[in-house]
């Protein structure tokens, strides 16, 4: 089996989205005159953040519903008396700011590059974040199409994002796609579903409960690239 495509998720495998929450949280905190170092309320922000994100994967909420909830509880929680649609548009303005990635996925993406793999990024999110974010990294001219769960109606693991995804890529052979992300229940999952392989990007080596469910790996992604993708001896990682 030979792959043509790599498709990437994007916070968390490529890029660092938790260097980037910090900053625009940080941002955001101060001008509400709030310490930023304080844990208890990064915390708390952070907790509800994961909460309505978690819903949001699961279909119970939309991206709109989404950016502008988790502000309305923060405040509620806080004590602030800022409209929650503000402080979204703040904190959204510096978040795309946030054009962070990871040791290594510059590497990666030359060497995807350099051995003739299109690459294109499907991710979960905002689409001015996103676009914000990759459209100022080093990484933006490595991808064939960048899609974003707001712009298609349908989020990872849904099927609907990954049929959008081989649309606009033109592409309907499922083996020669390969998914990459850090997250089981969106990207390892989603991939599986649809049925295309998948490499889970799992740098802290966290336990897998899944592996046989999901069939994924733990590989780290610059030992797969050199070990396994250019002999293509692996139908499935892992």
């Amino acid at each position: 089996m030979s792959y043509e495509w790599i498709l990437f998720d994007a916070d968390e495998t490529l890029f660092d989205f938790k260097m980037s929450e910090s900053h625009a949280l940080n941002q955001l905190l101060t001008s509400c005159s709030l310490d930023a170092n304080d844990t208890e309320i990064t915390g708390c922000y952070k907790r509800i953040n994961e909460e309505l994100w978690r819903e949001f994967e699961q279909g119970l909420i939309s991206s709109a519903e989404l950016r502008v909830e988790r502000f309305r509880r923060f405040g509620r929680e806080q004590g602030l008396n800022d409209d929650a649609e503000e402080l979204s548009r703040r904190y959204l303005g510096s978040l795309a700011e946030g054009a962070f990635i990871l040791a290594g996925a510059l590497d990666i993406c030359l060497y995807l590059k350099e051995h003739g793999y299109k690459m294109a990024i499907i991710t979960n999110g905002i689409k001015e974040v996103q676009f914000g974010r990759i459209g100022r990294s080093d990484l933006k001219d490595f991808f064939e199409a960048v899609i974003v769960s707001e712009d298609t109606g349908f989020q990872k693991p849904q099927a609907g994002i990954f049929e959008h995804a081989f649309r606009v890529i033109q592409e309907d052979r499922k083996d020669k796609m390969l998914m990459v992300g850090d997250s089981l229940t969106s990207d390892i999952q989603g991939g599986n579903h649809i049925g295309i392989d998948t490499c889970w990007y799992n740098p802290n080596r966290m336990p897998n409960e899944t592996a046989g469910e999901m069939g994924c790996s733990n590989a780290g992604f610059l030992r797969f690239c050199g070990e396994s993708l250019p002999g293509n001896d692996r139908t499935r990682p892992g």
